[in-house]
């Protein structure tokens, strides 16, 4: 039996506090079919503090009960498994994605756990009031020592990948399965829209891994659009928002055609318009994916959809077989995840990292715990 007994977390007290750090049990496994990981590092995600901030002001999200480990994006280390659980064992390196469900409502039972009733994210946020007894079952995020999660909800990690770069797996499976239900592939031309961001530059990377014979990377800073460009400057083209006809760029670099799909990546608080835009980028047939929760409401011409049999899909977060697919990918030297540059934090330091996180200085810094 293990001998450790407690552990260190850094826990959020109130409403949009700091962490603070708290000494805690060591988590035990509440079912056989569990896993008991310890965290090597985690990901800071940029708008934590906007969720920490507003508990009770969203009728459709839910966060947990304070005190809470807050934390997305944990990698680590298997310490202990369930008596229930096979293929996996202490030792293997994981991700844990933290995407929870029921396991029994409708959604559940056809096989679409991302759009059960009780959906969470484990350390973040869930979108319902049954997010709660989420919660309870798995009340541990990225930011303590260990964190217990279902079996079933790891991503094995191949040794090329390092801790810090699956720490910044939530963002690459997000942009994943929108390439996907896009329908990215080889001889498909895509727009990314956000292309500098840290959900943008994963989109560019996977893009790149999943074969498109163009990419047009669109945002709104030159200087970090030409890094852009740089990684693949043969199917990279970058266009910075504000320079011109968006539309008319986008078909004069696909033939007068236009794309096959947008990938809009770009957050809460940006103006319509630049989605907008990248929709009249689109060929006939051509499919929009929202992965970066732009809020301002868009205002669409339904006939225009129908008569050009566009589409528009919101595409939320990534499956565990998707996240599988982005560490073999990983794994084998198809999707580069050397390009990020890593802040590396310690535990203790939690706030310190987070106010990096929120300079937001684009998609190539990676802020992340490592413990």
């Amino acid at each position: 039996m293990n001998a450790v007994t407690q552990m260190k977390a850094m826990r959020v007290h109130e409403p949009g506090g700091r962490f603070q750090l708290d000494v805690l049990p060591r988590p035990k496994l509440l079912r056989p079919t569990d896993v008991l990981v310890e965290v090597k590092a985690s990901g800071v995600v940029p708008n934590l503090r906007n969720v920490m901030s507003h508990y009770g002001e969203r009728s459709y999200l839910t966060v947990p009960d304070l005190p809470a480990i807050y934390g997305l994006d944990t990698a680590g280390v298997v310490a202990e498994v369930g008596a229930a659980v096979t293929g996996i064992v202490p030792g293997d390196r994981v991700y844990i994605n933290p995407g929870r469900s029921c396991g029994s409502c409708h959604a559940c039972r056809i096989g679409e756990p991302t759009n059960c009733v009780a959906y969470t994210f484990q350390g973040y946020f869930g979108f319902g009031p049954r997010s709660k007894q989420i919660y309870e079952q798995y009340p541990y995020g990225g930011f303590g020592q260990y964190a217990t999660a279902p079996a079933d909800g790891l991503v094995k990690l191949p040794q090329s990948v390092s801790f810090e770069q699956a720490a910044r797996f939530g963002y690459l499976g997000t942009a994943y399965s929108g390439l996907r239900k896009a329908g990215t592939g080889a001889g498909k031309t895509v727009l990314i829209n956000g292309a500098s961001g840290t959900l943008g530059l994963g989109a560019v990377q996977l893009a790149r891994a999943m074969g498109a014979v163009k990419i047009l990377c669109v945002a709104r800073n030159p200087e970090l659009l030409e890094r852009v460009r740089a990684l693949d400057p043969q199917r990279i083209r970058t266009f910075s928002h504000g320079s011109g006809d968006l539309g008319a760029w986008a078909r004069g670099e696909t033939d007068g055609v236009g794309v096959d799909a947008v990938l809009d990546a770009i957050g809460p608080g940006a103006p319509h318009q630049a989605s907008l835009d990248c929709l009249h980028a689109l060929r006939r047939g051509g499919r929009m994916v929202e992965v970066g929760a732009m809020s301002d409401p868009l205002p669409l011409n339904l006939h225009e959809f129908m008569c050009s049999q566009l589409s528009v899909i919101g595409s939320l977060w990534f499956s565990v077989a998707e996240g599988e697919d982005v560490a073999a990918m990983a794994g084998a030297g198809t999707l580069d995840l050397g390009v990020f540059d890593h802040h590396r934090y310690t535990l203790e330091q939690a706030n310190e990292a987070l106010a990096d996180a929120e300079q937001r200085k684009g998609g190539f810094v990676n802020v992340v715990i490592v413990q």
